[in-house]
């Protein structure tokens, strides 16, 4: 972990300045709070307000930069001006990073930064993320990611640096919530955002709620499972979650996994669609 800790700074060196696209989640923290010991002022962040991302998240990333007197940006991007965005279609993240980025990078380039960087670790190369295409495309850098640091390194990191975001859980874009080909709505996207802020309240950590049609699906981490035997606690939720807009609310045995919305794409076919991906961007060099 130090040989990767100190690729990673290496890299930050090299490129001279940076904006960092902060989320406030656990990768991009990181990534931040070394980009500031290695570059000083020559290192910046910048933050994407769009309708999939929480609220509760810009509020952090804002409070920390003040806090930290980090200059900070916050873009505001429409994600439902973005057909495929909005079809929800297989490379949906595609597109909606595309313009993200775009735009982040446009801003880190009017603050004077040489590089947009952003926190995908070696981990994520795991799973389908057509958004890195787009990632690649744009020439946004991927320092965590070119390190070699996966997730349980950075998190180790962020605690040796007395990182808050250390113990934070992993979140993801609340379009995650919705089947492929279900039509994003803003009232979905509410109805899950709400859902996941109410159970962090009750002190569930790792938890996602994904919405099929007028069906809350919950998945929390298996050791929070037996929490739902309490009838009252289900009582609650349920009370709560219909409040929300849901008709009916299920709970996930198989508990909580990253990308499970990617489970009806069948192995064949995630193969195919994570080789495209990369035939796209061999044919964009």
């Amino acid at each position: 972990m130090e040989q990767k800790y100190q690729k990673l700074v290496q890299i930050l060196k090299d490129c001279g300045s940076v904006a960092v696209a902060y989320s406030g989640g656990v990768d991009s923290a990181l990534l931040l709070h070394v980009a500031r010991n290695v570059l000083g002022d020559a290192a910046c962040a910048v933050t994407a307000k769009a309708e999939a991302v929480p609220d509760a998240e810009i509020q952090d990333a804002v409070r920390y930069c003040r806090d930290n007197q980090i200059r900070h940006k916050v873009v505001e991007v429409s994600q439902m001006d973005i057909p495929e965005f909005v079809q929800n279609t297989e490379d949906r993240c595609y597109f909606c990073k595309r313009k993200l980025f775009g735009m982040l990078a446009k801003e880190a380039a009017s603050m004077g930064c040489s590089y947009l960087v952003e926190g995908t670790n070696a981990d994520d190369t795991s799973d389908f993320r057509p958004g890195m295409r787009a990632v690649r495309e744009l020439g946004v850098l991927s320092p965590l990611k070119e390190a070699g640091l996966t997730k349980s390194e950075i998190r180790a990191l962020s605690r040796t640096f007395g990182l808050k975001a250390s113990s934070r859980p992993s979140s993801a874009c609340l379009a995650t919530r919705i089947p492929y080909g279900d039509r994003i709505t803003r009232e979905k996207l509410a109805m899950a955002g709400r859902s996941e802020a109410y159970l962090h309240e009750l002190g569930f950590g790792q938890v996602r709620v994904r919405v099929h049609s007028s069906l809350a699906r919950i998945e929390v981490t298996a050791d929070q499972i037996a929490r739902f035997g309490d009838p009252s606690l289900r009582e609650e939720v349920c009370a709560k979650l219909k409040e929300y807009g849901f008709t009916y609310v299920s709970l996930d045995l198989a508990g909580y996994r990253t990308g499970s919305m990617n489970e009806v794409l069948v192995e064949s076919d995630m193969k195919t669609l994570m080789q495209m991906d990369a035939g796209r961007d061999h044919g964009n060099k």
